[in-house]
């Protein structure tokens, strides 16, 4: 029972971290970015190249967030000739290419096979302190991620992001350029993210083309609607709740004894329940945006 619950706390956090990356670009920004998941995959595959090579962790991290830049610059380009529904759309073929060229080549990636053997940050350490010391890493570097999107958000910066969401004219009237809000925005997601990326390989000791799968991106926005969009605090009660519900299912699968497949509905439909009742009953996230009113 405690292993299992250092294992849904640690992923967790890291998936706090990726839906922080894209609260930065869909709930401060109104960006409607629905491959997000290929920064953590590049993040993450960065990370088995680099140690597969001999390298260190700090170098293949460092490799997958400037890789998830430079997509992140490629994708803000896109941006400036289509509109917000088709960006989101070449988003997600984005990331679908890029899951394809990660299981065709073989030579890079390994394939459908992916790349195994990861170490993870504390292999020597003695268990559990080496499951804690990598959960403690998590949570340090969640807390951290939370204070800085949460000062971004509340500052300039981040006000500046909103107007840009809601009145985008207006912004333009007021002297913003709303190219480099949006290219600003995406990159920090995408820096974000592509850490998070790189953690996960670490603690799975393993990446391969699942983890660009589109429905992890729309498991990070499933996150952010039901706790609240443009709202750090919502995006943590969001990811805690959902969690929580991933985590239930295997004590309800053992005290029903049913079997895998009725088990992943149930995950689904108590996933998809609790997505309704807030959309129903709270469409605006279990902890609401707060915006400053002008007197």
């Amino acid at each position: 029972m405690f292993d299992f619950l250092v294992s849904s706390l640690t992923v967790a956090g890291i998936y706090g971290l990726m839906a922080l990356g894209l609260n930065l670009q869909a709930g401060y920004a109104g960006l409607l970015n629905f491959g997000h998941i290929a920064f953590a995959g590049l993040g993450a595959y960065a990370t088995g190249i680099a140690i597969q090579a001999g390298y260190s962790p700090l170098l293949g991290a460092a490799l997958g967030v400037a890789l998830a830049c430079t997509l992140g610059c490629c994708v803000a380009r896109l941006g400036k000739q289509l509109g917000s529904d088709y960006w989101g759309i070449a988003t997600l073929a984005i990331a679908e290419i890029l899951r394809t060229v990660a299981t065709n080549e073989g030579w890079l990636t390994g394939g459908a096979q992916g790349i195994s053997a990861i170490p993870s940050l504390f292999d020597a350490w003695a268990r559990p302190w080496s499951a804690l010391g990598f959960l403690g890493l998590v949570l340090v570097a969640l807390a951290a991620a939370a204070l800085a999107c949460s000062r971004v958000g509340n500052g300039r910066f981040g006000r500046a992001l909103r107007l840009m969401r809601e009145e985008p004219q207006l912004a333009a009237c007021m002297g913003y350029d709303l190219k480099s809000l949006k290219t600003r925005a995406i990159l920090a997601g995408a820096a974000l993210t592509a850490l998070a990326g790189s953690l996960y390989a670490h603690y799975m000791s393993f990446v391969g083309p699942d983890y660009m799968l589109a429905s992890e991106t729309f498991l990070l926005w499933t996150m952010l609607m039901i706790g609240g969009l443009g709202n750090t605090a919502g995006v943590l009660v969001g990811v805690l709740l959902v969690q929580a519900a991933y985590a239930a299912v295997p004590f309800a699968k053992d005290y029903f004894q049913l079997d895998s497949d009725v088990s992943g509905a149930l995950r689904l439909g108590l996933i998809g329940l609790i997505l309704l009742a807030c959309l129903l009953w709270r469409s605006e996230g279990l902890v609401r945006e707060k915006l400053r009113k002008i007197p």
